[in-house]
């Protein structure tokens, strides 16, 4: 046999030996809680770099900077005004009011339990940050004609946290509520892309760098997924204590 034979013959086996192990995983009852799983310690692992390599100034701090420029010196009068408007609705007291008025409708339905999952998820997720935000104590990305100027630590971005945390736990509870594989990559292609415009937001604000944001999807994404994971063992248990009485 050629090489170049052995070669393609190889790369054949590794990818029927995946797709098997993909396949056996999905079969499995728990697939979708491994999945997830696997999901939490990715984003964990991704964001313990990052905040190494911001910590010890290295490489891609040079890149936070280029980039950071390059956004600032490209921005226009349009383009401005509609990252402004995009910024501003998901501050504070917007996202709050949404995340108040999931958390009601989720009271009224009798959704407890995804009550709960909100409840932690957003508020819970928010006060994670705002402690790496003072246990980093980064500076935010200096201008000398700044779009905006913010006295706050910058390391990870608020903004993203709040949007990667509301979005994902409104795509996986819509989700939960659909049977459609394709209204589920909708909904998630949706989310991701409303996280990403807030991320692209505040960078071109100067608000943040590129590894602000990137530190924050992650986070957020690594405690939405723990979050999501308690939700589904507190419901399982209330089902098997029923279940035994």
């Amino acid at each position: 046999m050629k090489i170049g034979d052995m070669r393609d013959s190889a790369k054949n086996s590794w990818h029927h030996k995946l797709a098997r192990a993909v396949q056996t995983l999905r079969s499995h009852p728990a697939w979708p809680l491994s999945l997830l799983l696997c999901l939490i310690l990715a984003s964990i692992g991704v964001f313990v770099d990052l905040a190494e390599d911001v910590h010890n100034a290295e490489r891609i701090t040079v890149l936070d900077q280029q980039l950071a420029d390059w956004l600032h010196v490209g921005a226009t009068p349009l383009t401005t005004q509609f990252m402004l408007v995009v910024s501003d609705l998901h501050d504070v007291i917007p996202m709050s009011i949404l995340t108040l008025l999931v958390g009601a409708i989720l009271l009224k339905t009798g959704a407890r339990d995804w009550l709960l999952g909100l409840v932690l998820v957003v508020p819970g997720g928010i006060l994670i940050n705002t402690l790496f935000k003072y246990l980093f104590a980064r500076a935010r990305p200096q201008f000398v004609d700044p779009i905006v100027s913010l006295a706050s630590f910058s390391f990870p971005s608020g903004h993203v946290s709040g949007s990667t945390l509301f979005y994902g736990f409104l795509a996986a509870l819509l989700i939960s509520r659909s049977h459609s594989r394709r209204r589920n990559v909708a909904i998630v292609s949706a989310a991701m892309a409303m996280v990403l415009l807030v991320a692209a937001s505040r960078m071109y604000l100067g608000a943040h760098f590129l590894s602000d944001v990137l530190a924050a999807f992650f986070e957020s994404l690594a405690w939405l997924g723990i979050c999501l994971i308690g939700v589904q063992m507190t419901r399982r248990w209330r089902n098997w204590t029923r279940a035994q009485n």
